[in-house]
């Protein structure tokens, strides 16, 4: 119960700070409708004794006021709505957004990689939009209690016995909040199944997968998963929902028995002549009204003891992220950390290079190291190319080296200075990144590249100067209104584009920006044949040459073909999380290692 009122108390306080004003009007509109119920009945009793007693007049007024009270009661939850909806709409996108930004404003994104992650953002996504209902319940708790109070005294001056009514709502709400707690705890148990049915669902439903499903006849398969797996998730919110109807028909069974007993009290009383006919009308009345509130009591409850259990979650999110940041390396105090971290800028230019001393990486969660004792060097101004076969681990180097993750053991060094000093934004606005897994920005072309580069997002010349270093410009001219395209099927007019053309979009976002100090490209060209890869790379490092000659700029590739990567100035092959061998293509193809082992097989293939 606890929870229940302090989840109220913060979903009040939600509402109170998104629009004090319409919180006011919801509360105030909702109390009168409530409690106008109960002074309906008292009114219909002595209009009914007015009535007997052929007191016209009295009847007439009385009957006017009733007439009111129902006017009130009928509609003024009605006009509550008004105010409560708009405010439902406003503090769910203020929930949200607290979600949004709870799930980016780590710098980090080690908690992406946590299945316990994945199953609250599974959960708390649908049950954003249940701040209406839980709204609606608040305030019409509020007015709940009022009419309890009014209901109570009413019944109290006709037999204090009947004050027994209201206290056999006790039960009804002790059942329906142990019901909730049941389907509470099925939400969670089926979190996981959830998610991944969810995931098939998006993979059977998007035009990007069509192709290979068809081909591979996976549609079938997908449906049957999708099945086992909503029958898993199905099973287990049944059979929590069945135990949740007995145990609420349970206590609503207690009431019941409790209001036969007053109607049973009361009618005795009126036929031994204790009451009038009137005060049976008024009694019928209350009663049928205890049982409406014994029921909305036990439906309010359910609704606040599941929204408390929304916030409860976000709670947990926030604590997981804000863990997630307190025991990254970057924060633990270190003996290698030296004091002020935290408080020095990027270097405006390379003088030294990146250094990698022992770092170790492990994603979390999991003992198993991705990357062990990488020592390494990046001389400034230099093409460096990382290779190695799937799952070597270049990428998650990539990702250390833009400080999306920190290692657990061993120094990233910037011109000497550790990567854990420096503010993560200040030094991601000194990068320029192309990644495999680039995202599809369903906007505007101009828009699309121009992401890259924020302040001049809507820049034509930069944008053009962008897609023309990306080899891209030919682009401009297949898309139906160049620039002003409007990319993606979401919209009815969107553009649907293919891999390649998505890709140099992506390739044309990564050069936006003019000077960074590392720019990183990770299979930015898959998509592209070799030949036109080969070309695309050429042109990167003659750029490269001339961006590190002035700032001492590095570019980092990553490429599985190595005809692409012989032109780089050092090439690091990485095998199982470990550097294994350095240097030039000349100086590899020498020693006769892993990387002329490598490039002979892959030149073999193309004969």
């Amino acid at each position: 119960m606890k929870e229940t009122l302090t989840g109220a108390w913060r979903l009040l306080s939600i509402a109170w700070r998104v629009d004090w004003r319409k919180t006011v009007t919801a509360v105030v509109l909702m109390m009168a409708g409530a409690v106008a119920a109960p002074l309906l009945a008292a009114f219909l009793g002595l209009m009914t004794d007015a009535v007997v007693d052929g007191r016209t007049g009295d009847a007439g007024g009385y009957g006017v006021v009733v007439a009111v009270l129902a006017v009130v009661t009928l509609s003024f939850g009605n006009f509550a709505h008004v105010a409560y909806f708009e405010l439902a709409e406003l503090a769910e996108l203020h929930f949200v957004e607290e979600l949004m930004t709870l799930s980016n404003g780590y710098e980090g994104i080690e908690h992406h990689e946590r299945p316990d992650y994945a199953d609250l953002v599974t959960v708390l996504q649908p049950e954003s939009r249940r701040f209406p209902n839980a709204l609606q319940a608040l305030f019409s708790t509020f007015g709940l209690l009022l009419a309890v109070v009014f209901t109570a005294v009413l019944l109290a001056r006709l037999n204090p016995l009947l004050l027994l009514l209201p206290l056999a709502a006790v039960p009804p709400l002790i059942a329906g909040r142990k019901a909730e707690a049941i389907t509470d705890r099925a939400r969670t148990d089926t979190a996981q199944p959830t998610r991944i049915a969810l995931n098939l669902f998006r993979l059977a439903s998007s035009a990007r997968f069509a192709g290979e499903l068809r081909v591979f006849r996976m549609s079938d398969e997908l449906r049957r998963r999708h099945a086992e797996l909503w029958e898993t998730t199905s099973r287990g919110l049944w059979h929590a929902n069945t135990r949740a109807a007995l145990v609420r028909a349970a206590g609503q069974t207690v009431f019941g028995l409790a209001y036969m007993g007053a109607m049973i009290l009361v009618i005795r009383e009126a036929i031994a002549g204790h009451h009038g006919v009137g005060d049976v009308v008024l009694v019928i009345s209350l009663a049928t009204q205890v049982n409406r509130q014994v029921a909305s009591a036990v439906n309010l409850l359910g609704d606040l003891q599941r929204m408390a259990g929304t916030l409860r979650r976000m709670d947990t999110m926030r604590g997981l992220v804000t863990t997630a940041a307190a025991t990254a390396p970057a924060q633990r105090p270190s003996a290698e950390t030296a004091p002020g971290a935290g408080r020095q800028t990027p270097p405006e230019t390379f003088t030294r290079g990146i250094e990698l001393e022992g770092v170790d990486f492990a994603y979390p969660g999991t003992d198993t190291p991705v990357l062990t004792d990488v020592s390494l060097t990046l001389p400034a101004g230099s093409t460096v190319a990382v290779i190695g076969e799937n799952g070597a681990g270049k990428s998650t180097l990539v990702k250390l080296l833009c400080g999306l993750y920190r290692p657990s053991r061993g120094r990233v060094l910037l011109d000497g200075t550790d990567l854990r000093q420096l503010p993560a934004e200040q030094w991601r606005e000194r990068i320029a990144a192309g990644f495999q897994d680039f995202v599809r920005y369903e906007l505007p072309a101009r828009s699309t590249v121009g992401l890259g580069d924020l302040p001049r997002i809507d820049d034509d010349t930069s944008v053009r100067a962008a897609l023309e270093k990306a080899h891209a410009t030919d682009l401009i001219g297949q898309l139906a209104d160049g620039l002003d395209t409007q990319l993606g099927t979401s919209y009815t007019e969107g553009a649907e584009l293919s891999g390649g053309q998505w890709q140099k979009l992506a390739l044309g976002r990564a050069l936006m920006r003019e000077t960074p100090l590392l720019l990183v490209l990770d299979e930015p060209t898959s998509a592209l044949d070799p030949e036109a890869e080969h070309h695309l790379f050429e042109r990167y490092a003659a750029q490269a040459r001339t961006l590190g000659a002035s700032t001492g700029a590095i570019t980092l590739l990553v490429s599985h073909r190595f005809s692409t990567v012989r032109m780089a100035d050092l090439i690091v092959v990485v095998r199982d999380g470990r550097i294994v061998e350095t240097g030039d293509h000349t100086a590899l193809m020498k020693a006769g290692g892993l990387y002329a082992e490598l490039f002979e097989l892959q030149a073999l293939a193309y004969k």
